[in-house]
């Protein structure tokens, strides 16, 4: 009889004492940790809800939140409210534009205008009369020179057409033989273009003309309301400035008083330094292309004046549009000399002129220059062009003395700082004194007229107290 059923009889039972074993184990281990099945453990009874503990409370919702969190969330909705006010600001004055180009032009002449004003007023002359009459010289001089560049145009427009026209045959005759190899064809068919494209835009020629009457009208408006609120600024500016303090928040009101008048300087040496820069290189260009030859010369000198009141932009323009009247004029080689005189011109300008004219009172980046010449020309085209830079210079000097301001001691006085940065949780600094009540310091002890301790001002003799300095707020502008 076979074997195999003694066996597995064996193996089962091998098996059967393995797991009795186990479950010994497994039973003697649920009885040391607590958790064996043992006997049943009594019911417990049921606690009535007025004796149970109270639920731990919530934290506040300010707190739970990452503080990095919460100083990007405040300074986020701040940057978007100033966005907005930004964007409106902008709505505003692109409604308004004509209005605000003249205001600012008028700003412009009065800081330069304002130094004749006072000097008349020095040698008995009344504000009324001395005002009027630097205004009235002030526009007669712009109206001169632009009636004398007109005049000088149409006087030599003749002449100049001929000459232009025999500059552009030897101009096409040095293509000819240029090792460009530019053949007569292609000379041909450039020319070609540009005639069909100028007869095909006939009709938008003709309305750029009609609504070169519209601009005409326009400027006109402008240059009336320049010259009445350059007027008015002139005679009463100190009372208009006093009058704009009176709009602003009276906790704000010392800082807008400090930074008006520097603002106001940095204004007037902007204007001061750039007359002199653009005249001194009016009159070194004027006589550079004058001996060369170059027709109109005259004209093209008051054009470089005027175009140099654009930063940059104003300076290239100018020098280009005199090489290239040398060069339909004169030629190539005068064309050459023409550039040479432009850039030695400007590059004395740039590394002499203005930083000894200008100096330290416009310190503007030319990064910053670059950029607010392209906005200010895509906003309000040359007007905006000429206006961005000083408001970028004024707008400097504002932020950089109300940053210097703010970071004064504050008032003993000041409010505590509102929001959730102003948690608990916020970081720990060190404590700054607490806003104590009007003639109690922190010892309890009453305080003199100046804020300090009677026995501290005593002591001190200067009226200062508790050894601190006083704050005092900047003068108000003088206009």
């Amino acid at each position: 009889m076979s074997r195999v059923p003694g066996w597995l009889g064996r193996l089962g039972a091998g098996l059967t004492e393995m797991g009795e074993r186990l479950d010994e184990r497994r039973a003697e281990a649920d009885r040391e940790s607590g958790a064996g099945p043992g006997p049943a453990a009594p019911a417990t009874q049921a606690v009535p809800a007025e004796e149970l503990p109270p639920p731990a409370p919530r934290p506040d919702p300010a707190q739970v939140v990452p503080w990095g969190v919460r100083v990007a969330a405040e300074a986020g909705w701040r940057l978007l409210v100033l966005a907005g006010t930004v964007w409106v600001l902008m709505k505003v004055i692109s409604a308004v534009q004509l209005v605000v180009l003249a205001f600012v032009v008028s700003l412009l002449l009065t800081a330069l205008l304002e130094p004749t004003v006072a000097r008349l007023k020095r040698l008995g002359v009344p504000g009324g009369p001395a005002t009027a009459l630097t205004a009235i010289l002030g526009f007669v001089v712009i109206g001169l020179m632009g009636w004398f560049v007109t005049w000088q145009v149409m006087e030599n427009i003749d002449n100049l057409s001929d000459q232009v026209q025999d500059g552009i045959d030897d101009l096409r005759g040095w293509l000819l033989k240029s090792p460009f190899h530019v053949t007569d064809k292609q000379i041909n068919g450039i020319a070609k273009n540009l005639r069909e494209a100028i007869g095909a835009n006939t009709d938008e020629i003709t309305s750029a003309g009609l609504e070169g009457v519209t601009v005409v009208v326009e400027a006109l408006t402008g240059i009336l309301l320049a010259f009445f609120s350059t007027l008015f600024l002139l005679y009463d500016g100190k009372r208009i400035w006093q009058w704009t303090l009176k709009l602003v928040p009276a906790a704000a009101r010392p800082g807008v008083a400090g930074a008006g008048p520097r603002a106001w300087a940095t204004l007037t040496a902007y204007v001061r330094g750039t007359v002199i820069v653009a005249l001194i290189d009016a009159i070194f260009i004027g006589l550079g292309i004058y001996f060369l030859d170059v027709p109109m010369a005259v004209p093209l000198a008051v054009f470089i004046f005027l175009f140099s009141f654009i930063p940059l932009v104003g300076a290239v323009a100018s020098g280009a549009l005199a090489v290239v009247v040398a060069l339909v004029t004169q030629g190539v080689f005068t064309a050459v000399m023409t550039l040479a005189v432009v850039l030695a011109v400007q590059q004395i300008e740039g590394h002499i002129l203005q930083p000894f004219i200008l100096g330290r009172a416009v310190r503007v980046h030319p990064l910053a220059v670059v950029l607010a010449v392209a906005s200010g020309g895509m906003v309000a085209g040359i007007g905006g062009a000429v206006v961005a830079v000083p408001l970028v210079a004024v707008t400097n000097t504002v932020v950089g003395y109300l940053h210097a301001y703010s970071r004064e001691p504050a008032p003993l006085t000041a409010p505590r700082p509102r929001g959730a940065t102003a948690l608990d949780a916020a970081p720990v600094h060190p404590a700054r004194p607490e806003a104590l009540p009007p003639g109690e310091t922190e010892d309890g002890a009453p305080t003199g007229p100046t804020g300090g301790s009677g026995s501290d001002a005593a002591a001190d003799g200067t009226g200062r107290g508790g050894g601190g300095e006083e704050r005092q707020g900047p003068a108000h502008p003088e206009g």
